[in-house]
């Protein structure tokens, strides 16, 4: 039934016609691309991409062409240039330490002539971002700390994204580079559990130990205060994750984080590593040699466990890697000798059925007496 409208009414619901373009296109699995000479089913297909053409591997036959390959492509010719052109289509992968700047436009130099190299020259003196270049100069100066440290990848990508956030924020603006460099990878070390002493970190930088220790302070103030704004920050506000949202306070360097670094130094096994770190551990229990370094501390125990599991090194050997002298470690062993009862498992010193051929086994009358 169909209702009149006086002139000038307005109807309640106004009729719409569906359209159908509006509706959301689904693939028909249920229709498939079949030989026509063949017939087989299923169909013996094949895609080669080279020529963007379906073949039947059957008969041969050209079933489809222009074949649009959706694949990422891999190749690079910037090996087989001859006039500085680069036909590259890949590009590099995105760098999140590099905010966007691996997106640029480059001028190549063409034939050579004077006109291409003038414009190339006037593009890179435009483009110039002395901001970018000192950015890239302090990722590469982490990189180098990190591998004369021994420091694995993920702490020198975490040392890298800390030193971009200072960058940004303006923290150590006219400070020394080095020493921002070499806090960066300090408390990144210390972050993800592979610490190293001040001692360690000056000896591959020539900073001091005191600019270390001042930039590592403001460094762990502006992280701690950085995960407090965002934790209290509006929420929803799409902005991605950084670094300084996982920042954890730790505690100072014990001499059981040393030991790991230094007995690995010194080529030792694992088993005579891991009783090192147990006396290191058990010894802070105990509380002897409270007060002392923990460089010392960490030399002692590795002192004691090389002895103990058959396996000795020499004060000489282990204060070289430990940078200590020879005496401290003796000195420091003097203090540890009274514990040993208390920081030494008798569990060390049997063999159990979980024993491998060839795995030391501790002895008590190895250690040297003092």
């Amino acid at each position: 039934m169909v209702s009149m409208l006086s002139p000038g009414q307005i109807p309640d619901e106004i009729p719409t016609l569906a359209n159908p373009r509006d509706e959301e296109w689904v693939e028909n699995l249920n229709i498939r691309l079949v030989c026509p000479d063949c017939r087989e089913d299923p169909p013996n297909l094949t895609e080669e991409m080279s020529q963007g053409d379906v073949v039947c591997l059957s008969c041969g036959l050209v079933v489809g062409d222009r074949l649009v390959d959706n694949r990422s492509e891999w190749r690079t010719f910037a090996n087989d240039d001859v006039g500085g052109d680069d036909p590259s289509r890949v590009g590099k992968a995105t760098n999140p330490l590099e905010a966007g700047h691996e997106l640029e436009t480059a001028i190549s130099f063409g034939d050579g002539n004077m006109r291409s190299r003038e414009l190339n020259r006037a593009h890179a003196k435009m483009n110039q971002d002395k901001g970018r270049k000192s950015t890239s100069e302090g990722y590469a100066r982490i990189a180098q700390i990190s591998d004369q440290l021994g420091v694995n990848e993920p702490a020198c990508d975490y040392a890298k994204h800390l030193y971009k956030l200072t960058n940004n924020e303006k923290l150590f603006k006219g400070k020394n580079a080095e020493a921002i460099n070499a806090g960066c990878v300090f408390i990144a070390c210390r972050q993800l559990n592979t610490p190293r002493s001040f001692r360690d970190v000056n000896a591959v930088t020539r900073v001091s130990k005191k600019d270390i220790g001042r930039t590592f302070k403001m460094l762990e103030k502006f992280l701690r205060h950085h995960k407090h704004s965002r934790m209290t920050a509006t929420p929803g506000s799409g902005s991605l994750k950084e670094v300084g949202d996982g920042f954890e306070d730790k505690q100072a360097t014990s001499a059981a984080d040393l030991v790991i670094g230094y007995a690995s130094q010194l080529l030792l096994d694992p088993k005579t590593i891991s009783i090192s770190k147990s006396i290191a551990e058990r010894l802070n229990l105990v509380g002897g040699l409270a007060g002392r370094s923990p460089l010392s501390v960490a030399a002692a125990c590795i002192y004691m466990g090389t002895h103990l599991m058959g396996t000795p090194k020499m004060p000489k050997e282990i204060g070289k890697i430990a940078g200590v002298s020879d005496g401290t470690i003796r000195t420091a062993y003097k203090l540890l000798w009274p514990q040993r009862e208390r920081i030494i498992d008798p569990g060390w010193l049997v063999k159990k059925p979980e024993h491998k051929q060839g795995d030391p086994i501790g002895d008590m009358k190895r250690l040297p007496p003092v």
